[in-house]
């Protein structure tokens, strides 16, 4: 793989054809992180359901693992603005929904499921089709900055849509909140009523032939050729599943367990969970200012293999600031190489096939975090939250490596 010449740094936020495009994908992410917050409190207080929580996560997830290669297709294909209006559009009819049914006090289970699920496939539809219009924004050139800076936007939305969601809660109510909620899903909406970019003008066409859902996953054929995509995919399968989401759900544990005596509980674990999403925003920004990391595959892996490391530094330790540190450069580390992965996975993919090659990104990456779910049940209950975590650290750390031994193998694209 030919590296990009180096970009101006934050040229992609200097641009008025890029900058509102990330503010508002950064605001919708809030406002995704804003309905977990609330959503997921009713249900609790409505129905007590430990299956529902289970349900919570697999239904945001699983669509990504499903459906995201069929996503890239349609992207392709249509105009990937009206795609992303038709996902934000749905994710504010969920919105609507959960607001009328808590002002009439009519929820029942089967319409949580619905609107989980629907919430979930907004998700799955909203990422290839975003990804697409980042390369059209930026071209090749900025491309690497471009998926960065939408990394740490989006970052940004994940680390205040909690406080922004409590917020709501508390001077709205539930009802109040999620009416609200809708807003912050408008600005990216509105922003691509305006732009001319399409996610195909740089290329100038869009594929005409309609691909089936089978169809669509033909493309893990092509992948299956290329070794650095291919290592891309695998390092996201592997960060998913062995850490993925296990640090945020497992962290009321690690927060009642480092919290000193006479200290709040509820103070240390907010801490922790702000220090993992601060390293992400932190890390983005400073990745970006520096310009120390290029996006190749020695990057790539080494972050990989440090987000596994700093992942169980913090499960291990039982000190209050060595986990907070930990926790930070883990964000740094995750966002390091989730970022490089994209741009590199952007970069390699056969312009024919880009979308279906990001919704395969998708699938290996967000999707699979349907299975960590899993990885603190099952590994959790049976060894313990702390030693589930250090053995997903290993694991991550050790498949990084062997990952990065068979990319050696590649043709000389990209730097190792």
């Amino acid at each position: 793989m030919t590296v990009p010449v180096p970009a101006p740094k934050f040229g992609v936020l200097r641009s008025w054809k890029t900058a509102p495009y990330l503010v508002g994908a950064g605001l919708a992410m809030m406002g995704d992180n804003i309905e977990h917050v609330i959503t997921y409190l009713v249900l609790w207080n409505t129905f007590h359901s430990p299956v529902l929580v289970g349900f919570q996560l697999v239904s945001h997830w699983l669509p990504f693992l499903l459906l995201s290669v069929y996503a890239g297709a349609l992207a392709e294909r249509f105009d990937c603005r009206r795609i992303i209006q038709i996902a934000q559009g749905l994710f504010m009819f969920v919105s609507l929904c959960w607001g009328v049914l808590f002002l009439t006090g009519t929820l029942q289970l089967w319409q949580a499921c619905v609107l989980l699920v629907l919430h979930g496939l907004a998700g799955c539809l909203w990422g290839p089709a975003e990804q697409m219009m980042l390369y059209d924004f930026a071209g090749r050139e900025q491309l690497p900055s471009a998926v960065r800076m939408n990394a740490t936007f989006r970052s940004l939305g994940v680390l205040f849509g909690p406080v922004v969601g409590s917020a709501l809660l508390l001077l709205f109510g539930a009802t109040g909140g999620i009416f609200a909620n809708i807003v912050f899903y408008l600005p990216l909406t509105l922003f691509l009523t305006r732009t001319s970019f399409t996610g195909h003008s740089r290329e100038g066409r869009m594929m005409a032939k309609r691909v089936s859902l089978w169809q669509s996953f033909r493309v893990l054929g092509t992948v299956r050729r290329d070794r650095v995509i291919m290592g891309m995919l695998v390092l996201a399968a592997l960060a998913s599943v062995s850490i993925g989401a296990v640090l945020q759900t497992a962290m009321p544990a690690f927060g009642t367990a480092l919290t000193p005596p006479g200290v709040d509980g509820e103070l240390v674990y907010g801490a922790l969970l702000f220090a993992l999403g601060i390293g992400g925003v932190a890390g983005g920004f400073f990745l970006e200012a520096s310009g120390w990391f290029k996006p190749t595959v020695r990057t790539a892996v080494i972050s990989s293999i440090t987000f596994g490391a700093f992942a169980m530094i913090f499960a291990f330790t039982g000190l209050l600031w060595v986990a907070v540190v930990a926790l930070v450069l883990t964000g740094f580390s995750q966002i390091t190489a989730t970022s490089t992965g994209q741009a590199i996975v952007q970069l390699e993919a056969p312009p024919g096939q880009r979308g279906r090659v990001l919704g395969a990104y998708s699938m290996f990456g967000p999707g699979m975090q349907t299975f960590s779910g899993v990885t603190v049940g099952v590994l959790g209950s049976l060894l313990g939250i702390p030693i589930t975590v250090i053995i997903g650290g290993a694991v991550l750390m050790a498949g990084a490596v062997l990952t990065g031994l068979y990319m050696r193998r590649a043709p000389r694209r990209a730097a190792l």
